[in-house]
């Protein structure tokens, strides 16, 4: 199981284990993480989340830009560098470096995940819903913004699909014809997400139609 590197930890990571982590662009991946409790976005974007501030292990207060990006529901992206057991966040100033804006750094982070963790593979679940795994469990939630997938998924079901991302290991669908998988997917999402506790992502229901993502559910806590 991979583990993502606490705020505190990264700030230190960037500054003294930098040559832990190849920082170069074959090796940037792209997570998906929970946002504050109330975040309800109806539509996806890509805005910038600002400063977040962080307490260090001497108990100091840091601010730390990072490249992470509100994007859909209660959900944000988080670009990071791959390592053999643990992620390093990315920064600005490393997108900078590598002159990627933030649309090509998550298209580039998708192609980059598929070729490390292999395609999205599409599963049978239970209840007439669909699951999406990769070769490594707790990024099959980064599937979601692999955009031709879903879109090889819309063209199967011309109406759209809706999705969940409970936890980071879960990703599941159904068609949104499928009134009885859609039902299924309405209860099987929070129980999901209430299961996982420290891996969740989001309580939402996700929709991908003509492209794009919207909200279809909103999150539990945002009820």
């Amino acid at each position: 199981m991979r583990r993502f590197i606490a705020l505190a930890a990264w700030a230190l990571a960037t500054h003294a284990f930098a040559q832990t982590f190849d920082t170069n662009a074959p090796n940037l991946i792209v997570v998906l993480r929970e946002s504050a409790v109330g975040t309800q976005l109806p539509r996806e974007v890509l805005e910038p989340y600002g400063p977040v501030r962080a307490q260090m292990p001497d108990g100091r207060d840091v601010e730390l830009a990072t490249s992470w990006f509100r994007y859909v529901g209660d959900m944000h992206i988080r670009l990071v560098f791959d390592g053999p057991a643990d992620l390093q966040s990315a920064s600005p100033e490393d997108l900078d470096r590598l002159h990627l804006q933030p649309e090509e750094a998550v298209r580039l982070a998708v192609d980059n995940l598929r070729r490390t963790y292999g395609e999205p593979v599409v599963r049978p679940w239970q209840g007439g819903l669909m699951q999406v795994t990769g070769r490594a469990d707790d990024l099959n939630s980064s599937y979601f913004l692999d955009r031709a997938f879903w879109q090889a998924q819309e063209a199967l079901h011309p109406g759209g699909v809706v999705v969940a991302v409970p936890q980071r290991g879960g990703l599941l669908f159904a068609p949104a014809s499928d009134e009885t998988a859609v039902l299924a997917l309405r209860f099987s999402a929070p129980a999901l997400y209430a299961a996982a506790r420290r891996t969740r992502v989001s309580s939402a229901l996700y929709l991908f139609q003509d492209g794009r993502w919207s909200l279809f559910q909103p999150p539990l806590q945002a009820q």
